[in-house]
């Protein structure tokens, strides 16, 4: 007579996948909650001034937002990845003050300028990542200083000086200004950055591997996957993008100075927590932050219109930034509760 001893089963793979769904959903309900109060602020302040909507209304609206929508798509895929860069601000204003340095008196087109801010983007984001991944320093120590490291050479760099918009080359200026059938080209550049890097996330396998990370480290260590390449890259792209919204920058006001979006990190950090994008990583989509960004800069220029004191900016930015933490921590409790008790069972 034999006897057969059964292992307990283990949580099916499917029970996972469920909720891993309604994790999805949750926060997909978020993003179309956000479009919604889009929405509804932008038709509220067009009735109180409908002038708020006119075509030079549009084009600002598009124009003030292009910049940290872009940044908010680089913040993402760091953030994704269970970490976080706030050395984005300070990266646009050294792009930013280097590009105008460099174009400043002479004929450069504006590829010349869009690269080079790529390229220092870069090498800033490398510099963090490598410490991050193959330093293992903690992410918010080693961005913060990142931070003061690139102020204090953007100030020691400019001297109190600016760059002047008399100076920068016409085709510099012109992509700022610029536009196809009546759209500018940042936005342009925003929305081809915001779908490539959709799609990269969404279809290519070291996308998806940036989510497994954010979600469960140990598993994705285990599993094979290059944490430490992995978040090298996530910061490098947050660097380039940073670098590419300095170039813009540039490209937009013509007049830059030393701290140039200074500040911004913070911004950038609730747009993309806003946006559905779980700070604890491994949940939310790039379109979120997107429109996570649309909210804050739109609410910003309803607040004006309207004339509404700045400060309830700040304070509204801070709500929606605490509503959102807290919202994920609950998901995730949810979640592992659920978890916990289809493996019991």
């Amino acid at each position: 007579m034999t006897a057969t001893l059964e292992s307990p089963p283990a949580a099916p793979e499917a029970d996972r996948r469920s909720a891993r769904s309604l994790m999805d959903l949750v926060f997909r309900a978020r993003e179309l909650s956000i479009g919604g109060a889009l929405v509804v602020l932008i038709l509220g302040t067009w009735i109180s001034n409908p002038s708020f909507l006119d075509d030079q209304g549009i084009k600002d609206l598009l124009l003030n937002s292009s910049i940290l929508v872009l940044l908010a798509v680089g913040q993402s895929v760091v953030v994704i990845t269970r970490n976080i860069d706030l050395s984005v601000g300070s990266v646009v204003g050294l792009t930013a003050f280097a590009c105008g340095s460099f174009v400043s008196g002479t004929d450069h087109s504006a590829l010349t300028v869009v690269l080079l801010g790529i390229g220092l983007g870069v090498l800033c984001g490398l510099v963090s990542g490598l410490l991050v991944s193959f330093g293992r320093v903690p992410a918010l120590v080693v961005t913060l200083g990142m931070l003061y490291v690139i102020q204090g050479i953007d100030h020691a760099w400019a001297h109190g000086e600016q760059i002047n918009a008399a100076d920068v080359p016409d085709d510099v200026l012109g992509l700022g200004s610029g536009s196809v059938i009546g759209v500018p080209y940042l936005p342009l550049i925003s929305t081809a950055v915001l779908v490539g890097t959709a799609y990269y996330l969404r279809t290519y396998r070291s996308g998806r591997e940036l989510y497994a990370i954010g979600s469960n480290p140990e598993a994705a260590r285990l599993a094979g996957i290059p944490i430490r390449r992995r978040v090298l890259a996530a910061y490098a792209f947050s660097g380039a993008v940073a670098g590419l919204a300095g170039a813009l920058w540039l490209a937009r006001f013509g007049t830059v100075v030393a701290d140039a979006a200074n500040g911004w990190e913070l911004t950038v950090v609730s747009s993309v927590v806003v946006g559905g994008i779980a700070i604890t990583g491994g949940v939310g989509t790039v379109w979120g932050a997107a429109l996570g960004a649309l909210l804050l800069t739109t609410m910003g220029s309803a607040l004006v219109v309207l004339k509404v004191d700045s400060f309830w900016q700040q304070a509204i930015t801070g709500v929606l930034l605490l509503a959102a933490i807290t919202t994920d921590r609950i998901v995730n409790l949810r979640t592992t509760s659920a978890l916990r008790k289809r493996s019991r069972r």
